[in-house]
């Protein structure tokens, strides 16, 4: 596809929900019909491509076998949830709300659990949430893959957190009702109800949840999420799982499944906040205003589409150049920015340097459990400061550096480093908020406009029916579609991206390990059992596998797999041209571009695979080390 414009179809948009479509694959897994050619598309029509996938999240549901995100059943449990919340609130002592997940979940936990802490305080009200991480704070800022493998240490974990607590509602997300971290948890739960009420955040069917066995656990997601369902029945646990569509890239369920994460854990807590403190009882009317306040969100965000493919446009030109992104942010957007960025290296194979977030007040504003994490290494340096001693001095032309900010915020402090990092480079971009009728910076926002290339400035109107709190968290949530297309689309236009797949993914968990085996499978035709052949002999580097890597188990290869770099890439291009692995990776190398070194290298004796030769391949009922290859979810 040449890069033009692209445009919308109405039957691309619905056709991930009809049961012929990749019908082996659960929904977090399937690839996005409107996607199919991103990786030759144009950063506009990225950027429009991305606007028409986080739109699905808000379809409206017609008879489809999916419950949406606006549906009757997933508002009736999200009040439910909430009214579990206002008891905690309205009775704190010896009680807890834990919010708990691995990798993007574990962050957005995080950050949610920061926000309503920090509501409370403001209340003088003692915090009543918390929040845990597989891999522990080290995991916000970097991917901590093998913890999330460990569902006896999410069970040791969440035990530490609510000892002596008497009631616990338990929040557990796994996007793909997949992560054994997560299942250890919500198992320990159903095991003492006296204590602890479970809930399951995610966006897949029930029927849908991993199911394969977990490291010495007798149960699977898919038997614990079981067990949640005839409890729901007596409202003794709770299941929230709309389906929000597949993601823009496959499986990256940083994008959507993170957004439609923060929006419903919002509503649930807001709507718990304003019956505690403010006498809004808990009401189906409330919870859908709060839904279609994100859903405008998303419009009033994309309107700016224009200035955000420019956004698109300099970072993937600075990373094609091997330069580097860096986000520099003010308050919680700022730590949007270090999500986004810690996300890029486990998404795409991306190095910390290539994107990275930097936060104003660094630690003390991050307020993370275990403190400042800096004695662990250069990307754990997260402060201002620490940009202007370890990267300002090093910039250039080619490095582009984003402003996050709202009018909220010290804008004459956000104008003194704009000052200092105009002085090393001209590619300066803004992302900025505002009320429609603030006008208290505006000279300041003038001289920072004229420093910058391109700034996107989003203005929200805030009348009575719009709290304070309402509109910084809608800011929150445009600043993370902003970033993900800002960090999608420069990695898309660097090659990372085979049609719209994490081609350069890092195989560093069972999760990862299993998605890649079936990714080769799709992209080549190939038997699954041909394709981990592939994949084993990229990871262990070797043209002829031996028994001892035949034998091993899959967290053995994970482990191996840590210190090598595209192994996917390799694979394939081994698997489409039957060349040998010195010879793939001298193919990668002349073109790093996965989908151009594959057509360049097999143009003579093999046509590769288009996205509507195969749009799915068969379960596979080989085994890998003795345990049967269940379907992969994020």
């Amino acid at each position: 596809m040449a890069k033009s414009d692209w445009t919308c179809s109405l039957s691309a948009i619905c056709e991930w929900e009809s049961p012929d479509y990749e019908p082996s694959l659960p929904v977090s897994e399937k690839s996005n019909p409107l996607t199919r050619d991103i990786d030759r598309a144009s950063a506009n029509s990225i950027v429009k491509m991305l606007q028409a996938c986080d739109a699905q999240m808000f379809q409206e549901e017609t008879g489809s076998t999916y419950h949406k995100l606006l549906s009757d059943q997933v508002v009736t449990t999200l009040m439910e949830v909430a009214k579990r919340v206002e008891l905690v609130l309205k009775d704190p002592e010896d009680s807890l709300v834990i919010l708990s997940g691995c990798g993007t979940s574990g962050r957005l936990a995080f950050l949610i659990t920061s926000g309503f802490n920090r509501a409370l305080r403001q209340l003088n009200q003692s915090p009543v949430y918390s929040y845990i991480i597989a891999g522990g704070d080290r995991a916000l800022l970097s991917s901590q893959e093998a913890p999330e493998d460990d569902p006896k240490l999410g069970m040791l974990s969440l035990k530490k957190v609510c000892e002596g607590k008497k009631r616990v509602l338990f929040i557990g997300i796994s996007c793909g009702l997949s992560a054994p971290f997560v299942a250890g948890q919500l198992d320990f739960c159903l095991q003492h109800p006296e204590v602890y009420t479970p809930v399951l955040v995610g966006f897949n069917p029930a029927h849908q949840a991993r199911d394969e066995p977990l490291p010495g656990c007798t149960f699977t997601f898919l038997s614990v999420v079981q067990r949640m369902q005839e409890l729901a029945k007596s409202h003794q646990a709770f299941l929230i799982n709309p389906a929000v569509g597949p993601e823009a890239i496959s499986g990256s369920s940083r994008m959507k499944g993170g957004s439609a994460t923060k929006i419903l854990l919002e509503v649930v807590l807001s709507a718990a906040h304003a019956a505690a403190f403010s006498h809004t009882p808990v009401a189906c009317n409330g919870i859908l205003l709060h839904l279609r306040a994100y859903e405008k969100t998303l419009d009033l965000t994309y309107a700016q589409s224009e200035i955000i493919t420019d956004l698109v446009e300099a970072a993937g030109e600075s990373l094609r150049c091997g330069r580097r992104v860096c986000y520099l942010g003010w308050g919680s957007l700022a730590l949007l920015g270090l999500i986004d960025a810690s996300e890029c290296n486990p998404t795409f194979g991306a190095d910390f340097e290539d994107v990275r977030g930097f936060v104003s007040g660094g630690y003390r504003e991050l307020n993370n459990k275990e403190g400042p994490l800096t004695a662990l290494g250069p990307e754990f340096c997260i402060a201002h400061e620490d940009f202007l001693h370890q990267v300002l001095p090093r910039l250039t032309d080619k490095d582009t550096v984003l402003l996050i900010y709202t009018h909220s915020d010290d804008v004459g402090k956000v104008v003194d480093l704009a000052r200092r990092v105009r002085e090393k480079t001209a590619n300066l971009h803004a992302v900025y908020h505002q009320t429609d009728e603030d006008t208290s910076a505006a000279l300041q926002q003038d001289e920072i406009s004229r420093l910058c290339l391109s700034t996107l400035k989003i203005a929200w109107l805030q009348g009575a029916s719009v709290s304070a709190s309402l509109l910084h968290m809608q800011w929150e949530l445009s600043t993370k579609l902003v970033l993900n297309a800002v960090s999608t689309g420069a990695h898309v236009l660097k090659g990372k991206i085979y049609q719209n797949h994490m081609i350069d993914v890092q195989v560093t968990n069972s999760k990862l390990y299993r998605r890649a085996t079936r990714l080769l499978q799709k992209l080549s035709g190939r038997p699954e059992s041909q394709c981990e052949e592939a994949l084993l002999k990229t990871i262990y580097g070797a043209n002829k596998l031996t028994l001892d890597m035949t034998t091993s188990d899959v967290i053995t290869h994970t482990c191996t797999a840590v210190t090598r770099t595209k192994v996917v890439p390799l694979a394939l291009v081994c698997l489409l041209t039957g060349c040998s692995l010195r010879e793939a990776e001298s193919h990668l190398e002349r073109q790093p571009v996965v989908r151009e070194a594959v057509e360049f290298s097999g143009s003579k004796s093999f046509r590769p695979m288009c996205p509507r030769d195969v749009l799915d391949v068969p379960m596979a009922t080989t085994q890998i080390n003795g345990q049967p290859n269940g379907p992969i979810a994020a």
